[in-house]
């Protein structure tokens, strides 16, 4: 079915949000076999994300009007290339993620967590992912704040759920910071709809004029979603959320939500905000990324956890995205720098789950993750020392991998815009995350003669962060279809002279 805007109708964008709700419901009735139930519902949202993937990239962007209602009543999902990406890199760390929790989570398990903490994880994960969903298939301004709100709390929820006596604090403060950030948000959205009349993606970017409220609902708009993507400097509540968290939430913290709130940022500037831009507007989103790249690595050198290292690494990479602003906005350049932001997206997601993964065993199996005392690891987790140092390549930005394309895009971007100074930052980021890569792994290939005493830990943990350590080398193999396919219904314009976007 055509709709009467042209791109075609399915009801698929409602199955890829409506299905991990239900089994969230599903789960909270029914507790018993929580994780078994929980790594097949993954499965079926995985399916039902191919399904529409399928739709996309063979007939183009598919569109869903919820209870057949028309905007601005009613609630619209888009699913483009872009989105789609989103979508499917959400399930791949989602398929992995799940299999790695059902370990972690298992109760009697060696180092493992009470089940009770299993009984909360579940449906607060299938929760967030509905969620996330939603939010990469929302089209218009309002839905996207009811998807982020609902990604907050679960996100918040989730960090709680550890043991870890800095839990709590770390999950209060990142709570404040979220609902900040959504207040924010939700102003700008006020202002927009109070002007322009109208809440849609696509006809707000015909309807905005330059004028102060469109700049003051950019401004606040932009204040929310900078906080909820930890870009420097209000990155603060990052570091202790993501390394006092279980390590699967974790791993889903940093691969995806920090992500998601910055995939609607870039969608926010180049679609509803990209004609009316002023001159110079995106160099100091630039600005701040440079800053978090070289902050963020120095504070990974200096971390005594393997997690903080990991968390701190986070603050760093997320600054590389912040490039394409100043960088989309030059002539020639626009295309290259989306190009790089959606494969970083993507790349990093592969990557950072997977570390985050393998320093969960090392927790496991050492019972924590002090950097200086990890000597050996490489002999009792040779599987995941593996799966961290290929993962490893790819956050350096090394080939073959998915990192490397990403990073190779920016510095194309750099080059062709003729920005000097983000072309030196982007290869100086480089050798620092070298750095604090190997300064891990200086402790951890440390021979000990007796061995290290550690506990056991369960293959299918180790496994699924080789697994996706290995989508971030395969991600730099296959960089040409996955970003063809990711442009599927995707206009980005080149920029006038003038530096701003038309």
């Amino acid at each position: 079915m055509i709709g009467a805007d042209g791109i075609p109708y399915s009801p698929w964008p409602a199955f890829v949000v409506a299905a991990p709700l239900v089994a969230a419901c599903a789960m909270i009735v029914w507790r018993r076999g929580s994780a078994a139930f929980g790594v097949l519902c993954s499965l079926l949202v995985s399916g039902l994300v191919l399904a529409l993937a399928h739709q996309v990239f063979l007939l183009g962007p598919q569109h869903m009007e919820i209870g057949g209602w028309k905007a601005p009543l009613g609630i619209q999902l888009r699913a483009d290339g872009p989105a789609v990406g989103m979508l499917c890199i959400t399930a791949l760390v989602g398929v992995f993620a799940s299999l790695y929790a059902a370990a972690y989570f298992a109760p009697g398990a060696a180092g493992g967590a009470p089940h009770g903490d299993a009984s909360f994880f579940w449906p607060l994960w299938m929760i967030l992912w509905a969620a996330l969903n939603a939010l990469f298939l929302s089209a218009d301004i309002f839905n996207l704040y009811v998807a982020l709100e609902i990604v907050g709390l679960s996100s918040v929820t989730l960090v709680a759920l550890s043991h870890d006596k800095d839990a709590v604090p770390a999950a209060l403060r990142y709570l404040l910071v979220s609902l900040l950030g959504s207040l924010s948000y939700l102003m700008g959205v006020a202002l927009l709809y109070g002007a322009a009349g109208t809440l849609g993606v696509s006809s707000l970017a015909g309807a905005l004029t330059p004028a102060p409220f469109a700049y003051a609902a950019l401004s606040l708009m932009t204040a929310g979603l900078v906080m909820k993507s930890a870009l420097f400097p209000l990155h603060f509540w990052l570091p202790p959320a993501h390394a006092n968290a279980p390590a699967p939430v974790s791993a889903l913290l940093s691969a995806l939500v920090v992500e998601a709130s910055f995939y609607v940022l870039l969608r926010l500037w180049f679609e509803v905000f990209g004609g009316i831009l002023p001159a110079g507007a995106a160099l100091l989103p630039g600005l701040l990324g440079a800053a978090a790249i070289f902050w963020g690595s120095v504070q990974a050198l200096t971390a005594r956890r393997l997690k903080l290292l990991i968390a701190y690494s986070t603050v760093a990479q997320m600054g590389y995205l912040f490039l394409v602003f100043p960088l989309g906005t030059e002539p020639g350049a626009a295309g290259v720098a989306w190009n790089a932001a959606l494969y970083f997206i993507v790349a990093h997601a592969c990557a950072k789950a997977a570390v985050f993964l393998a320093a969960g065993n090392v927790l496991r199996a050492f019972g924590h993750d002090r950097i200086r005392e990890l000597r050996g690891a490489v002999q009792h987790l040779p599987v995941s020392m593996f799966a961290f140092g290929i993962a490893g390549v790819s956050l350096v930005g090394l080939p073959p991998s998915g990192g490397f394309i990403a990073k190779w895009l920016f510095l194309s971007a750099a080059l062709r815009g003729e920005r000097w100074g983000f072309v030196a930052v982007i290869l100086l980021g480089g050798f620092l995350a070298t750095a604090y890569i190997f300064r891990f792994f200086s402790h951890a290939f440390r021979y000990v003669p007796e061995g290290p005493r550690c506990g056991s830990v369960p293959r299918s943990m180790e496994w699924s962060a080789l697994a996706l350590a290995l989508f971030s080398i395969v991600l730099g193999l296959t960089a040409t279809p996955v970003l063809d396919w990711m442009q599927t219904g995707l206009a980005v314009m080149e920029p006038p002279e003038g530096g701003c976007l038309p």
